[in-house]
């Protein structure tokens, strides 16, 4: 059986994150998966929403060098309500995001204001052991 961390090590593995990549994370929970992703980003940002303040403020704690330093952001927003402006991101990912399980064509089109050309959008959903 694994550990959460270990499946988000595996899921961030996936990414294939790049160092300057712009990254979006659709339901950051408690961060953990966001630590991992800064942790490979030198000149990208990572932007992260969640519509739990809880987990949030959670993630924002975890996170705290990261926030001060200006390379990660965490929103407290869902997909079908945030407002990212002109931002624009190469990598979109969720991990258990029913949105992205159950309409898959719905989520994508949500996202589309905000991918840059070429950017690529993975979800993973999982059964929790």
């Amino acid at each position: 059986m694994w550990t959460m961390s270990e499946r988000l090590r595996g899921v961030v593995g996936q990414l294939a994150i790049r160092p300057g990549d712009r990254v979006l994370e659709i339901g950051c929970g408690q961060g953990v998966a966001a630590t991992m992703v800064c942790q490979l980003l030198s000149t990208g940002t990572l932007t992260a929403i969640d519509r739990s303040v809880r987990m949030v403020e959670a993630a924002t704690r975890r996170n705290a060098p990261y926030v001060a330093s200006g390379r990660a952001e965490f929103l407290i927003a869902s997909l079908e309500d945030v407002n990212l402006g002109d931002r624009r991101f190469d990598l979109v990912f969720a991990v258990r995001v029913g949105l992205f399980h159950r309409e898959p064509g719905r989520a994508r089109a949500l996202l589309e204001p905000w991918l840059a050309p070429g950017a690529r959008v993975m979800s993973f959903f999982d059964v929790p052991v």
